[in-house]
């Protein structure tokens, strides 16, 4: 279960950005995760209560924000979002396509106290 490696990740982003800015609770963390990231939603809940007790964020509420999927579709050269890495061109239906983004996972903010 890689969610629990990322939870790890998280907690030490966390960890970092409390001695930096010297606050001691964190309350709200916003993860933008986008639809490729191959991110088991409700393993990396439980992976972060779990890893976040004895940190800042011990008791902080995770909010899981979708990000699509991107790609560049060299038929009518337009970004489209797709739903699939396989998925043809929303717009024209061409197959030649490249994925452009939604295999991101990131921090957005923090709400601290």
């Amino acid at each position: 279960m890689h969610e629990m490696s990322l939870a790890e990740g998280i907690r030490s982003v966390i960890e970092d950005q409390a001695r930096a800015h010297g606050f001691a609770r964190v309350t709200v963390v916003r993860l933008e995760i986008g639809r490729f990231a191959g991110v088991e939603k409700p393993a990396l809940d439980f992976a972060f209560d779990v890893v976040m007790r004895g940190s800042p964020a011990e008791g902080a509420r995770l909010e899981m924000i979708d990000l699509p999927g991107r790609a560049l579709c060299y038929d009518c050269e337009k970004t489209v979002e797709i739903a699939d890495r396989l998925a043809p061109c929303p717009l024209c239906g061409g197959g030649r396509l490249m994925p452009d983004g939604g295999d991101e996972m990131r921090i957005k903010d923090m709400e601290v106290a």
